[in-house]
């Protein structure tokens, strides 16, 4: 190919573009249909804004709120597409509330990739107040459809129990806790009549969830061996300085 033939190709091209640039600036909006071409812009607003009123707010958190009940988490925009009894869609979601992740505070869900801290903290007080407690991992986990996961507090916070102390619940730390988990072991002694063994706490936990695991109590003493003795002993001095003997084999008297 010549010089003069390349030069030719190069310029009929931008010749072309340049056609096709005016051609859709200046003719682009005369080919739109004429029934299309004829809406009055105010008056299609004032439509759509009729029919996205067929679902009220309420109706739709509503949806949301089963739907991630149903699922056992927070929807994403798909899940909550996908589920066959909901019957928004995701963008009318969008339209009343203005994002997805808007709509799902709302609902009081939070959202999974773009939670902050506040929501975080407003969810643990809330549980709190349900559960008339501190709330657990246990919990958290017993009220996932409502709750964020304990790997986004651990992500946000350090910890679950930093997250609890931001939103204002008393928990102990380091020797505190110790403390506190004698003090239960007392209380607990008196109730049966004996020294609790780790399969008496462990009993009783699973009717006081405010108390340690008995593994935490284990972990705390880490005294070997006989780990759960010393914390016996440690029970049974906590009783004596409050007046209450303790036979050899643990059993209390009066």
């Amino acid at each position: 190919m010549s010089w003069g033939q390349t030069l030719g190709r190069v310029l009929f091209g931008r010749y072309c573009k340049s056609l096709r640039m005016l051609y859709t600036a200046c003719m682009g909006r005369s080919r739109r249909h004429p029934a299309v071409a004829g809406i009055d812009p105010e008056a299609l607003a004032a439509f759509q804004a009729g029919i996205r009123k067929r679902y009220t707010d309420e109706e739709i958190l509503a949806q949301l709120t089963d739907s991630a009940q149903r699922l056992g988490r927070s929807p994403t925009m798909r899940e909550f597409a996908a589920d066959p009894q909901t019957t928004v869609h995701p963008q009318t979601v969008i339209e009343h509330f203005g994002s997805w992740n808007a709509a799902k505070r709302q609902a009081g869900l939070v959202p999974r990739r773009f939670a902050e801290p506040a929501d975080l903290i407003r969810l643990l007080r809330e549980l709190g107040d349900e559960l008339g407690r501190p709330p657990s991992a246990k919990d958290l986990d017993e009220h996932r459809a409502s709750m964020p996961s304990k790997s986004l507090y651990w992500h946000m916070f350090g910890s679950l129990k930093n997250a609890l102390r931001e939103a204002g619940f008393d928990v102990p730390v380091g020797e505190e806790r110790l403390e506190r988990a004698v003090a239960d072991g007392a209380v607990l002694a008196r109730e049966l009549g004996h020294l609790p063994k780790m399969a008496d706490w462990k009993d009783a936990r699973a009717r006081n969830a405010t108390l340690l695991s008995e593994w935490q109590v284990y972990r705390m003493v880490d005294i070997q061996p006989g780990t759960w003795a010393a914390f016996q002993f440690l029970v049974r001095e906590r009783l004596r300085e409050e007046g209450v003997d303790v036979e050899p084999d643990g059993t209390l008297t009066t």
